[in-house]
Order: C-alpha cells, then structure tokens, then sequence
C-alpha cells in the first residue's frame, strides 16, 4: 500500500500541486504585474465588442455552450460516461481516468480563485456570477477536461486516422465554443479562458500519464479494481504494445 502511496503522489498529487502553483503565478502575472501590458491591455476592448454584436440568436447559440459546461452537466455527463465505459469496457482505467482529470481540474480552479480576486468584464453579465473570481474560467476549465478527456479515449479505441480526427475535432469544438460563449456573455476575460485551456488540458494529461499509460508499473502492488479478469493487464507487467 506504501508502494501505490508513493506513486499516486509522484504521478498524481505533485503534478497537480504544480499546477496550482503555476496557475496562481499565471493569475497573479495576469492581474497585477502584467495589467497594464499588451494584450491584456486590450482585454476589456474585446469584452465591449462582444457585448455589442450581441443578437437574439447568438444569445440562444451561447445559452447551450454554457448550459453545457454547467457545473450540474458536467457533473452528470461526467458520471454517466464513466459507468457507460465501465459496463461496455469491463475495467476501470478509462471511468478513473475520466473522473479524476475532471476532478483535478475542479479542485485547482477553486483554490485558484481562492487566491486570484478578478473582477468580471465591466459589461452586461447575462449570467448571474457565481461567488468565485472571474480568473480563471470554470466552465471553460471543466469542459476542456470532460470534453477533451473523451476524445482522448474515443481516439485511443478509433481503428482510423480519420475517426481519431473525427472524434477530436466534435468534441474538442465543444471546449472553444463554451470559451467563446463565456467571454460573448461577459462573464469572464480573454486570458481567462485561455489559463481554462491549461487547467483542463494538464489535467487530462496528467491523469492520462497516470491511468492511462501501461507502459508505467506501479510497484509490485496490483491497483484494486483496475485488473478484473479480461480487463487491463496486472499493473506489474507494462502491456507491450
């Protein structure tokens, strides 16, 4: 048990506490060091011109980016497609994988904005604000990790070139849209979103390296659950191919 400790803290919690660390740098660079330097001079600039092509329809097309980045959808999304994977995969590499990326991401964007205080774009807000700062972007941060952590393992299972890009240019769109939407609907800043994409892209690699890869070994301790019969190989012997 030792073993798997050390490990889950090499390949799982200290990668994660760097990247707090490098998103509450990237916060603070953002918000009080590089304020008043180009691009972020031209922020605000964006936002203004966002909220003035505002239409009817934009607004409709907008509501369903965001609806699907909502805490309660990618919660339920999130657990759905984990025990889908389950019951047709037979094992627990992918659910776990799915799971802990987009709870990783969760965790470094609330204690992110525990330390980074950000005003809202100074526009219409067509949400209503959550009590977190607006750096970086939650529902940006959780889409690009449930969204993007799909296409990771829809394209490990496609058998062509043209389903792995099938599968990554469907569901990677989902991510930029809800950026898009985020910023459209005044909610938060170009380099808000941004930082998302680096949350919840390191979160999924991060979990990918961790779970996904077999060519690691975990010790000489088997991962309870992740080596039923018929499923993945014992965590001992990497796969060999």
């Amino acid at each position: 048990m030792s073993t798997i400790a050390a490990q889950v803290a090499k390949r799982v919690l200290v990668p994660v506490a760097l990247l707090l660390s490098f998103m509450v740098l990237l916060g603070l660079l953002v918000t009080r060091v590089l304020d008043d330097v180009w691009p972020f001079t031209v922020e605000d600039a964006v936002n203004r011109e966002l909220a003035a092509d505002r239409t009817g329809g934009w607004n409709d097309v907008s509501l369903v980016f965001s609806t699907l980045a909502s805490t309660q959808l990618i919660v339920v999304v999130t657990v759905l497609v984990a025990l889908v994977l389950r019951l047709v995969l037979h094992r627990w590499r992918e659910p776990l994988f799915l799971c802990a990326a987009v709870s990783a991401q969760a965790l470094v964007f609330l204690l992110t904005t525990l330390a980074i205080d950000r005003r809202r774009p100074a526009v219409e807000h067509m949400d209503v604000s959550p009590p977190t700062s607006s750096f970086p972007s939650g529902h940006t941060s959780a889409s690009v990790a449930l969204y993007v952590g799909i296409a990771l393992l829809l394209a490990l299972r496609a058998r062509s070139t043209a389903g792995k890009v099938t599968w990554w240019t469907l569901l990677v769109l989902v991510p930029v849209g809800v950026a898009v939407t985020r910023m459209y609907r005044g909610m938060h800043h170009p380099s808000d979103v941004v930082a998302s994409f680096v949350n919840g892209g390191t979160c999924v690699a991060i979990m990918a390296r961790a779970v996904l890869d077999r060519s690691l070994t975990w010790g000489r301790a088997k991962l309870p659950g992740l080596t039923p019969a018929g499923g993945d190989a014992p965590a001992t012997a990497p796969a060999g191919g």
